[in-house]
């Protein structure tokens, strides 16, 4: 670059600090301009489209208006010419009269040449007399302006006139345009104060041309239209490509509303315009026909000077930045030449040179400088210091090393000891064990796993877990649990694997359960398995054993069906049996002796508790196999809790206990949905329950409570009693099958022990849960929690 200066050259070849600030200053110039535009554009637009918008709702008020002021003058012109008396004397029979007439009606369109013709007709609509005899004798009385006068209206809109545009001269009207007029007509009275005929006047639409003209100078109308819309949307007059088709534009809703202002809208040729409006009212006798004045800008132009100025604002930013990158260079390089001093000296201690760092000279003698160079000469005394404790340090690194090296060896060998151990141990192991890293991926895999699904190790390791064992239908369940898992250990790490604060995320960890599995050929088996977590805080992996138990589901499956059969099959003849027993004591067969009747009333209530155990065992046997078929419906849980008492009555007399239900008003609408027999049935299980276990003369209580648990509303269905209590170690074992009390109180008040089984798997079954309050010789509570759907209407 040789007509380049020798100091710019000098300047161009700086890096660093020197070159980032003289950019940062030409960046920082361009910012300020391009922030200056945007002010402009955003503050100046408004204020300019105000200005303008303003300005073109003025225009279009001013030319309404004009428009208003010509017609109200045709207007009243042609009302004052109706109304003069010497016009009612026009007969047919009256030549004279009527060429007079044609001479006043051609000195009126003489004198305001914009009417395209004027002429009178008689009552019944025949033209009498016109200007230059045009149309005279034509039959009027279908015409809309004839009919119009007769009723009143005495203004007709913009239309083409196609028989009278034949007629009128081709110096004024040129065959090749349509002749559009207004009509303005009057009826005309005789001397006897009756319609005698209409005056009509059609005024040329040339006259709104000429009106425009004179609003608007040659220069407005080069980048200002101007737009006269009727009532019904149509264009009257404007640009070519719009007249006689209807817009709808938010303008003219506007101006129905608010009569004059401005809007900028989107037109039809998909271009912006400022468009200032005002709508036509009328000026004082005269009503005005409804049209809206649009008087258009193009959004363009008329914010072509605020472009401008935004165009001149950026090149001077330009300059300016141009400038400052200039003055930039100059300011870099007073502060960039001690700084390289620095960094020579640093340069040559890095190559093992002893420096001392020399102090500024006296033209870069700012603060910033001298303590830079003060620092580096502390540290590099301070590094000269440590490379020598460094050297004899290293000294001793490589016994230390060693010493490590052999520790490190002696716990990779009891690490190895330890794995082929435990490697040892699940082998031996008779149960299937299968390892799950934290992704859901097989990492371990014994022996006996090997045979249970048939792929060997090799096979396993690494695929994915819930596509390799698990049934489709599970699949997601299962893959869901393990990011739970995932969620919940890294929420908070310092808690334990079996507290990581997310409970049901781990709840199924250190519980022995059934799930189904795939072997390889695809087929489904049960087993029984044991899930932990191994943390180790930096990493987990899920370990499982597993046990094959076919041949035990088996084995239940035709324990069940025997049960069943025969629980069937002993039902028949125990009905026949009680059946016969309850017609004998009833006396059906003569008064029995008092001993016999006393044995038949016992055989009666043994064959209804061997019913009840039939009827229990049935039950189980429909839950286990899953055949339990339930009836939901909303329904009143008030009228359940009344038919369990009804029903349990006679059976609470026996023992000599009252029933009692506590109900408050308002629980007394709840409605829950449910099977009506199986609630029941749950209700006398634990009403029977209580009645057996109260002392005599005692009371059981029935209560219903609402409350809120999660959002949801619950009703509970409490049981109490005053018996003796549960005993603590009967607690955990009370809702199993074939559960009872150990003591002989409880053997002798009778039971089969799977009243409460089945009383959970009913409750559970509809979404609720049952449990207690106990203490060993206080009261007993037993609650169902069920979901309240709704209050019925009182």
């Amino acid at each position: 670059m040789p007509f380049i200066p020798l100091k710019l050259k000098k300047y161009l070849s700086m890096r660093g600090v020197g070159l980032y600030l003289a950019l940062t200053f030409s960046a920082l110039s361009l910012l300020l301009t391009c922030i200056l535009v945007e002010v402009i554009e955003i503050a100046a637009t408004n204020s300019v489209e105000t200005r303008i918008g303003n300005g073109l709702a003025e225009r279009a008020t001013q030319t309404s208006d004009a428009f208003d002021r010509g017609l109200f003058e045709r207007y009243r012109e042609v009302r004052l010419m109706a109304n003069r008396e010497d016009m009612v004397t026009i007969s047919d029979n009256l030549h004279d009269n009527r060429v007079q007439r044609r001479r006043q009606l051609e000195t009126l369109q003489t004198t305001y040449p914009y009417y395209a013709w004027i002429g009178m007709t008689d009552a019944n609509g025949k033209v009498i007399v016109a200007a230059h005899g045009l149309l005279e004798g034509m039959d009027a009385s279908r015409l809309p302006w004839f009919n119009n006068a007769l009723s009143g209206i005495n203004l007709g809109d913009v239309h083409e006139a196609t028989l009278l545009a034949k007629l009128l001269p081709a110096d004024k009207y040129p065959i090749n345009e349509p002749v559009r007029i207004i009509d303005i007509a009057f009826p005309y009275l005789d001397k006897a104060g009756k319609t005698a005929g209409v005056l009509a006047a059609h005024l040329s639409w040339h006259w709104a041309d000429d009106i425009k003209r004179s609003m608007f100078t040659a220069r407005d109308q080069s980048n200002i239209d101007s737009v006269i819309v009727n009532k019904d949307g149509k264009v009257l007059l404007g640009p070519a490509e719009l007249e006689g088709k209807t817009i709808n534009l938010p303008s003219l809703k506007l101006a129905q509303k608010s009569a004059a202002g401005y809007t900028v809208e989107t037109w039809p040729d998909n271009q912006r315009y400022l468009v200032g409006f005002s709508r036509s009212t009328g000026y004082q006798s005269y009503p005005g026909m409804g049209w809206t004045i649009l008087v258009r800008q193009s959004e363009t132009a008329a914010l072509l000077p605020l472009k401008k100025i935004q165009l001149k604002v950026l090149w001077s930013g330009a300059a300016a930045a141009i400038l400052f990158s200039l003055v930039g260079l100059i300011v870099a390089r007073n502060i960039i030449l001690p700084l390289r001093a620095l960094a020579k000296s640093a340069q040559r201690i890095q190559n093992g040179e002893i420096v001392n760092i020399p102090a500024p000279s006296s033209n870069s003698n700012y603060f910033e400088v001298q303590a830079l160079t003060a620092s580096l000469n502390a540290l590099v005394g301070n590094l000269f210091k440590k490379e020598s404790a460094l050297k004899e340090l290293n000294l001793t690194l490589e016994k230390r090393v060693e010493l490590r090296t052999a520790e490190l060896g002696e716990a990779l060998t009891k690490v190895t000891v330890s794995e082929n151990r435990i490697q040892s141990i699940l082998e031996s192991a008779q149960a299937a064990f299968v390892g799950v890293d934290s992704r859901g991926n097989f990492s371990d895999w014994n022996t006996q796993a090997e045979k249970m699904f048939g792929w060997t190790r090799q096979e396993v390791l690494g695929k994915q877990m819930s596509r390799t064992i698990v049934p489709l239908r599970f699949q997601a369940i299962i893959d869901k649990t393990i990011a739970q898992v995932y969620q919940a250990r890294s929420a908070d790490r310092s808690r334990t694997a079996t507290d990581t604060g997310n409970t049901n995320a781990m709840k199924f960890l250190n519980h022995r359960m059934e799930r189904l599995v795939l072997d390889r050929e695809n087929n489904e088996f049960p087993v029984e398995i044991t899930i932990s977590l191994v943390d180790d805080r930096d990493n987990y992996f899920f370990s499982a054993f597993l046990h094959d138990i076919s041949d035990r589901k088996q084995i239940e499956r035709m324990k069940n069906d025997f049960i069943s059969t025969v629980s069937h099959e002993l039902r028949t003849p125990l009905t026949s049996i009680r059946g016969s027993i309850g017609l004998l004591v009833g006396g059906v067969a003569g008064e029995l002796p008092a001993q016999a009747k006393s044995l038949l009333e016992i055989a009666s209530k043994n064959c209804a508790r061997l019913v009840r155990l039939i009827n229990d065992v049935l039950d189980i046997e429909k839950i286990e196999s899953g055949n339990m078929r339930f009836e939901m419906v909303n329904q009143p849980l008030l009228s359940l809790a009344q038919q369990a008492v009804e029903a349990t009555q006679g059976y609470a007399a026996t023992f000599n206990v009252r029933l009692i239900m506590s109900v408050a008003s308002h629980e007394r609408t709840v409605q829950i949905s449910g099977d009506r027999d199986r609630l029941i049935q749950v209700l006398i299980n634990l009403l029977s329950n209580a009645i057996k276990y109260s002392p005599t003369g005692g009371t059981v209580t029935l209560q219903l409570d609402q409350h809120k648990e999660a959002g949801k509303d619950w009703v509970r269905i409490s049981v109490i009693d005053h018996g003796s209590g549960i005993s603590k170690e009967f607690r955990p074992r009370i809702f199993q099958k074939f559960a009872m009390g150990d003591s002989a109180d409880s053997r002798k008040k009778g039971g089969t022990g799977l009243g409460l089984s089945i009383s959970k798997h009913l409750v559970e079954q509809h979404g609720g849960r049952i449990d207690f309050f106990s203490a060993t010789g206080h009261p007993t509570k037993f609650f169902i929690d069920l979901p309240s759907i709704a209050a019925l209407s009182v």
